[in-house]
């Protein structure tokens, strides 16, 4: 057999311009060399180590890291609701910023800005309502911590463009955990009672867009939406 290689191999090297046959030799030469020995040897030859096409090597699929962040902190191991331990955190001064609106139509707004409401003046009243609806935060939520409140604040303007209330309410303190729910229960306490105050005008009022606007403090630190 090492005669019969003996003498194609210097044939197939002379028919391509080459004076000898090395591990580096054109792909195209070795090509032409199994069809020698295929036709000698009626096989086509197993592969070699002529071959110097590495192997394909699969491709890894990469998995991108799942957020270690969005855990729900008010479940205990076994997924029973528990509130918090706030115990070894920090004191820090702590703000929330929340709105909301109300949507009354042209008929009832055009009677709470004239304060021609039967039961009185809606948006002063929403307003005291508001202030003590993010003190009874806790009572309210089952899972908040009961927080002493430093100071808040609730606005009502009215809004011509779409005959609305537009609530805005803020809650401070200096403790162990934020006001976010403070907030946003002084802006959704006060929209209810804009509309139990009007709902004897109009049953179209609409309470929409409950949402925090800005947060302070603590060890997430800053965010606001916008």
């Amino acid at each position: 057999m090492m005669s019969i290689i003996r003498s194609v191999l210097p044939r197939v090297a002379r028919s391509n311009g080459f004076r000898c046959f090395s591990s580096g030799a054109p792909s195209d030469t070795i090509a032409e060399l199994n069809k020698e020995m295929e036709s000698i040897f009626g096989e086509s030859p197993s592969p070699s180590p002529l071959d110097s096409s590495p192997p394909q090597q699969p491709v890894q699929p990469v998995y991108e890291a799942e957020d270690s962040q969005s855990v729900l902190t008010h479940t205990d191991s076994s997924g029973q609701a528990m509130m918090v331990d706030v115990s070894p955190k920090k004191d820090s001064k702590r703000v929330a910023m929340a709105s909301c609106r109300v949507l009354l139509g042209q008929k009832v707004f055009n009677l709470v800005a004239s304060n021609e409401i039967a039961k009185g003046d809606v948006l002063t009243v929403a307003k005291i309502a508001g202030i003590t609806g993010a003190k009874q935060t806790s009572n309210l939520i089952p899972l908040c911590h009961s927080i002493n409140l430093s100071h808040v604040r609730v606005d009502l303007t009215l809004n011509e463009e779409d005959s609305s209330v537009v609530i805005e309410g803020e809650a401070t303190t200096t403790g162990k955990t934020g006001v976010e729910m403070e907030a946003m229960t002084a802006v959704a306490i006060a929209g209810l009672t804009v509309y139990d105050m009007c709902k004897a005008a109009s049953k179209d009022i609409c309470i929409t867009d409950v949402c925090l606007q800005h947060k302070s403090g603590g060890k997430s630190g800053s965010w606001s939406r916008n």
